[in-house]
């Protein structure tokens, strides 16, 4: 299966506009979804720290075969170890985990209260100038710390990757983001799996022959976001991955997005 390469621009940086979330994922599941992901035509790949499964990631990374400078691959580095100092050694944690000499993406996973944010801004700062990463982000972070962030770092915040789907409005983080030329990435896209049976979803999908988590990842690309669904079954992975020979008009584009202001 093959799809265009569609990337967004993120600083120097081109993001894939699908990628694989691996949350949850452990063991011989997690190298097999990310071996099998690469196969199909995916080239993102999300994991983090916390996660546990960066050696599995690393393992299903050499497994596909492909390329490694075609694979844009992000980590994150976990809330308690955000003060300067920490980061970096989790962020030398995680590739050596992974077998990797560098990572596409560095993002702090959670905004600490406790740890001054630029502290934590100069630390990740500092990680990419050493080499550990290519960019840098933040996860998680409202509109108010995200200009924070933006103001405080001496390097581009390249991404802020927070939860987002139709259910879930985040337009005015969306906005703040485009208005600092920040790529916004959604996790959990799908709602952790509850829009696959949404009746307005299905009842778009069923025009083009998609199903209604199809239609769910193709508003996200749409919007101009960036989207990391998990999977682990070769099923979902191939109709995750089947959303760029279809396009949503803009009456469905404004139908779907209305989700969250209905309440629904």
């Amino acid at each position: 299966m093959t799809a265009p390469a569609l990337l967004i621009a993120a600083g120097a940086a081109r993001i894939p506009v699908l990628g694989l979330g691996t949350w949850a994922m452990r063991g011989e599941e997690c190298a097999k979804a990310v071996a099998d992901a690469l196969a199909l035509g995916y080239r993102h790949i999300d994991t983090a720290a916390m996660y546990g499964n960066e050696r599995e990631v690393g393992l299903g990374l050499r497994a596909s075969g492909v390329k490694r400078d075609d694979v844009f691959l992000t980590t994150k580095v976990w809330s308690s170890d955000i003060g300067a100092g920490d980061l970096q050694r989790s962020a030398e944690a995680s590739l050596s985990r992974l077998q990797l000499p560098i990572v596409d993406l560095l993002l702090i996973h959670w905004p600490n209260p406790s740890i001054a944010l630029k502290e934590s801004i100069a630390a990740l700062c500092d990680a990419k100038r050493r080499g550990l990463t290519r960019q840098i982000g933040v996860s998680n972070f409202p509109v108010d710390l995200l200009r924070q962030a933006v103001a405080i770092s001496d390097e581009p915040i390249a991404v802020n990757q927070c939860e987002c789907n139709p259910r879930f409005d985040q337009s005015p983080l969306i906005e703040e983001c485009q208005k600092h030329g920040v790529v916004f990435v959604s996790h959990r896209p799908l709602g952790k799996g509850s829009l696959a049976r949404d009746p307005l979803l299905m009842r778009i999908g069923a025009a083009d022959g998609k199903s209604a988590a199809q239609v769910a990842l193709r508003w996200h690309i749409q919007k101009g976001l960036v989207a990391i669904p998990k999977a682990a079954r070769r099923q979902h992975l191939e109709e995750n991955f089947a959303i760029f020979d279809f396009e949503l008009a803009e009456k469905e584009m404004e139908e779907i997005s209305a989700m969250a202001r209905s309440g629904r």
